[in-house]
């Protein structure tokens, strides 16, 4: 077994508190929040089953991914009209420019804050 494996498996929960398995090698009836994202599923409160955790060599650090068990998983819940109008108006928001009050038809950086029309036009401004 090598080092990094070593650290990363531990599916009694001694080392880390919870079961723990290498990246990729949880076992069935396990999923990570995309995953059960992608089968329509969500983990409808239950707490954390376990967790895998991938080594980063270069880096030195720990990426950690924690697992749900799919059993106990709940469906999603169906978006109503109401929150598909408030996620229209919120999308709005963020492809108005606050300076020329035009839907400029993507989402305006938040590093500008303005539309890129309005941040050439205050370049030649300046220039």
């Amino acid at each position: 077994m090598s080092g990094v494996y070593g650290k990363c498996f531990d599916p009694t929960g001694a080392r880390h508190g919870i079961p723990t398995y290498p990246w990729q090698m949880a076992p069935d009836g396990l999923a990570t929040m995309r995953q059960l994202r992608a089968r329509g599923l969500r983990p409808g409160g239950q707490p954390i089953a376990a967790q895998v955790m991938r080594a980063n060599r270069r880096a030195g650090g720990v990426r950690v991914a924690y697992l749900y068990r799919v059993d106990r998983a709940a469906r999603v819940r169906p978006m109503t009209s109401r929150k598909w109008g408030a996620l229209a108006l919120a999308m709005l928001a963020r492809r108005t420019c606050p300076r020329c009050l035009r839907d400029v038809g993507y989402c305006i950086p938040r590093s500008h804050g303005i539309c890129g029309a309005c941040i050439a036009a205050a370049d030649q401004s300046t220039a």
